[in-house]
């Protein structure tokens, strides 16, 4: 099973290195401090109040949307344990709840689709962090493989659709007659 196969393939470099433990802890339980921290400052860059409120609200619906709405449909519908309730071992990091989807990859792909919308250069970064999130909470023994790949396909799902119900407000602010 490629679930179980992907899952031990990353998780087997758990518990052998303090420092590799250590890395494996920030990426996946501060990274994501780090990058609400840069949807922020991206915010407050933008020019203009209106475009700074609706970049701010269109990430905060991606991410009611993706973390909030549709994750926790899922999860009660198809309740998953975590590995380490399955295996029985101690993870890197405390969690709690069913592990299907990820919530922590829908919250930061969802943001991700809108920080790409606003600067294609940062919501690179955005994409990739999330996946180095997700990845290192498999490393942490908190998520299967599976997990991060549907809350990945949530987040995406979920900016997009906010993206799109707001593109024409969007458009209107870059106009060069709203600035």
């Amino acid at each position: 099973q490629f679930n179980l196969s992907a899952f031990q393939a990353i998780f087997e470099f758990a518990h052998q290195n303090f420092l590799l433990d250590y890395a494996g802890v920030f990426l996946a339980r501060f990274l994501p401090y780090l990058l609400v921290l840069g949807f922020i400052v991206i915010v407050f860059r933008q020019t203009g109040w209106r475009r700074r409120t609706l970049l701010f609200v269109e990430g905060i619906l991606a991410i009611i949307l993706a973390r909030g709405v549709v994750t926790e449909i899922i999860r009660f519908a198809y309740p998953y344990p975590r590995p380490f309730l399955v295996f029985g071992f101690e993870a890197l990091i405390k969690e709690g709840g069913w592990s299907f989807p990820s919530g922590h990859a829908a919250f930061f792909f969802g943001l991700a689709v809108i920080v790409w919308h606003t600067n294609r250069r940062w919501g690179m970064w955005f994409l990739v962090l999330s996946l180095i999130n997700g990845i290192a909470r498999i490393f942490a023994g908190v998520h299967w493989p599976l997990d991060i790949a549907g809350g990945i396909l949530v987040g995406l799902a979920s900016g997009l659709l906010v993206h799109h119900l707001l593109a024409r407000t969007i458009q209107a602010l870059r106009a060069p007659s709203a600035q």
